[in-house]
């Protein structure tokens, strides 16, 4: 079974979606995971209720959104992988400094402790600034690997960076056989 967690990148949930949407389509079971953002907030981009229902529908289950739903993944709910799509820079920074408050975090911790893999597909506009150290943590520590990304809008957000979501399901094969995929970075800028 494969973990799917949502963070609250508005902006980009739709592509995700649609990933998670191609990922079940191929017969993989998928436990949804969501944030409390995603799992209570509504934006320009949706409703909470709207994106909840049609993640669960997806996955034919509900999604787990508290700490305590996330807490048995790596012993009693083995997963054979996380995907956190999207991954917002408050939740890497937190998975890098070990911090587990919140329910993607905790899934990331039960998932790392059970030495399983986690794939980070980053959206955040302080990639280049704020969270760049957390970056490189992250690319050091066994079984985390990262979506290939690039600069969204150099011009007006230079410090962003948005994977390409396209390549999450290559990731997810390169993190199974233990390898980053390369190049981590992409080019020419993607557009969201």
């Amino acid at each position: 079974m494969i973990g799917y967690a949502f963070c609250g990148s508005f902006c980009t949930m739709q592509r995700s979606i649609k990933v998670l949407r191609s990922l079940c389509a191929e017969g993989n079971r998928v436990l949804p995971i969501v944030s409390d953002s995603v799992y209570t907030t509504d934006t320009r981009f949706g409703t909470a209720e709207e994106n909840v229902k049609k993640i669960e529908q997806i996955c034919g289950m509900p999604v787990v959104h508290s700490i305590v739903g996330a807490e048995p993944i790596g012993n009693t709910l083995r997963l054979d992988m996380l995907v956190i799509s999207p991954c917002t820079g408050n939740t890497l920074a937190k998975i890098a400094g070990g911090i587990t408050d919140s329910t993607v975090t905790m899934a990331a911790k039960a998932q790392l402790r059970s030495d399983r893999p986690v794939v980070i597909a980053l959206a955040t506009n302080d990639a280049l600034s704020a969270n760049l150290e957390n970056i490189g943590v992250l690319l050091k520590r066994k079984n985390v690997f990262f979506v290939p990304l690039g600069q969204d809008d150099p011009k007006n957000k230079p410090h962003s960076l948005v994977c390409d979501f396209d390549m999450i399901p290559v990731t997810m094969m390169s993190a199974f056989a233990g390898r980053q995929i390369q190049p981590i970075l992409t080019s020419p800028a993607l557009t969201v």
